[in-house]
């Protein structure tokens, strides 16, 4: 199982993470970042950066935890733990838009959607051969892929 691991000492809050991010899920059909619409409520990132208060940034990811709160929350069973892939799956199909996995996780990695139909979190970037976009986007490779 390959997960996300984060090295916040190196981040240095550029969030060259969170627009990665935006671009590989865009809906709109567009490409390439310069015609990516960072004021439109349906591009989010499913990561963000927060300032620790000391100077340093915090970035926020989905761990995609052994036991996860989230779909422990799920009633409708649209978040489930692959226990082959290791990765929290949502099936937006599924989804009842309660947002119990938005409260519950106590990492606070699910949004809401800015339609408020769907929860928005990473998903690993499982459409792209190349895997997750935020890892190849940061520049101080303060994030990577590691099996465990």
């Amino acid at each position: 199982m390959k997960r996300i691991f984060i090295d916040p000492s190196k981040c240095d809050g550029c969030k060259n993470c969170s627009v990665a991010c935006m671009e590989a899920h865009r809906r709109d059909g567009g490409s390439g970042v310069c015609t990516l619409d960072l004021t439109d409520p349906a591009n989010v990132s499913r990561n963000r950066i927060v300032t620790d208060g000391r100077g340093g940034y915090d970035p926020i990811f989905c761990r995609h935890c052994d036991v996860p709160d989230c779909a422990g929350a799920c009633m409708s069973g649209a978040l489930k733990k692959n226990q082959t892939t290791g990765l929290v799956e949502y099936d937006e199909e599924k989804c009842a838009a309660c947002f119990m996995c938005v409260m519950s996780c106590r990492y606070g990695v699910p949004a809401v959607s800015a339609d408020r139909k769907r929860m928005i979190k990473c998903d690993f970037c499982v459409h792209l051969e190349e895997g997750p976009a935020c890892v190849r986007a940061c520049p101080k490779k303060a994030i990577e892929v590691r099996e465990v």
